[in-house]
């Protein structure tokens, strides 16, 4: 299990422990809402009962019936008593209105069933009573902790990823100008060797001197590409065509022999705002990522279209494929599926082209035998045509 699958197996985990906590919170305060619910209902009983007794009481009788008839100053009650609705403890203004009070009673009827006084044989009044302020609370705070719970849950990890991408981000600049750094004493070393070489023997066999200064040329490239990565690199309107077919060019004299490479450019001339170097970069790691796919025997393919305000480049490998739950995956660093490799390539295609050219790169799509990126780089204003 590779390090972005551990993380996902401990998403899941914290997922379902959230789950269960918030599964068994809830559990826990329905019951207890249940419960004072029963609470509630044997109270309003009781003050029904003392409604129906405090009619035929004795005075001292009386007192007592209207004690508890007094007690209720939390629960909302209406006594409907011969045709009349008599409310209790519900909003004193609002209760002037018959109508108002009528639509409360049907409320309360839909929430609790009716509590029925029996007065004497031909008079039943009816008791309609509705949740308390606390009961009504106490149903609706756990969902309302739980809420707040899962906001600063997600607010807390939301600036803990932000922390830790940043931190990233200064590692992998700071690494990337200290590769250039150092590769730039060795580059000096080889040129001036060269040069050496030629003024003592005149000339290097098979034009090896020119070989040797196309490796070292390439090399001052690849140095300058890592000492750009932190700072803002220089974009210029390219024709795509031409920069695309020059990439594609160097990579075919860099490929093993079973590597067919197709190019399919555009009918016409198209300008995009690139950075030579760093594009130059992107196609090479695609095409690297295609011949690992294909174990150096197959085709890959660029295809270039026009979409609306954007170009779109779809490169194609015959290796083989991508799982679909993969396609986000592969462009994060440290994933690879070779045993050996460090996963940075499609992370450095993803940079490349999201952060300094404000496009997109994604796995357009992937089987078995035919694997697709698609990049989306904007096209220059009025430089078309």
């Amino acid at each position: 299990m590779n390090a972005y699958e551990l993380k996902r197996f401990f998403k899941v985990i914290l997922f379902l422990l959230a789950l269960l906590i918030g599964s068994v919170t809830l559990y826990f305060s329905n019951r207890l809402v249940r419960k004072l619910a029963v609470e509630e209902r044997k109270k309003v009983a009781l003050w029904a009962e003392a409604q129906k007794k405090i009619v035929s009481a004795s005075e001292e009788e009386a007192g007592f019936f209207l004690r508890i008839l007094e007690e209720n100053t939390t629960i909302p009650v209406i006594l409907e008593s011969d045709g009349l609705l008599i409310p209790r403890n519900l909003d004193s203004l609002r209760s002037l209105d018959t109508a108002w009070v009528r639509n409360q009673m049907l409320l309360f009827r839909d929430q609790n069933e009716p509590i029925s006084i029996r007065i004497d044989e031909n008079t039943i009044n009816r008791v309609y009573y509705g949740e308390s302020l606390l009961l009504r609370q106490l149903r609706y705070y756990p969902m309302f902790a739980l809420a707040l719970v899962a906001v600063f849950t997600l607010v807390s990890y939301f600036a803990f990823s932000y922390s830790r991408k940043s931190e990233q981000n200064q590692v992998w600049v700071g690494l990337a100008k200290e590769t250039a750094h150092q590769l730039g004493t060795p580059i000096t070393s080889l040129a001036g060797w060269i040069d050496y070489l030629e003024a003592e023997l005149g000339s290097l066999p098979d034009d090896a001197a020119a070989e040797m200064r196309k490796d070292i040329i390439r090399l001052n490239i690849i140095t300058e590409r890592f000492s750009k990565i932190g700072s803002e690199p220089i974009i210029r309107d390219v024709d795509i065509n031409r920069a695309l077919e020059r990439a594609i060019s160097y990579m075919e004299t860099r490929s093993g022999s079973g590597v067919v490479y197709e190019f399919h450019p555009l009918s016409k001339t198209v300008f995009c705002p690139l950075n030579n170097n760093l594009f130059d970069w992107v196609i090479e790691n695609l095409s690297k990522n295609s011949m690992d796919a294909m174990e150096g025997q197959g085709r890959i393919t660029f295809t270039l279209t026009e979409k609306d305000k954007f170009i779109a480049l779809d490169v194609s490998d015959t290796g083989k494929g991508i799982p679909s739950n993969k396609f986000k995956t592969v462009f994060k660093p440290g994933y690879t599926s070779r045993l050996r490799g460090w996963g940075l390539g499609l992370s450095l295609a993803k940079r490349i082209i999201e952060n300094y050219h404000r496009g997109q790169i994604f796995v357009k799509e992937s089987a078995p035998g035919h694997t697709t990126f698609r990049i989306l780089l904007r096209k220059s204003v009025q430089r078309s045509g």
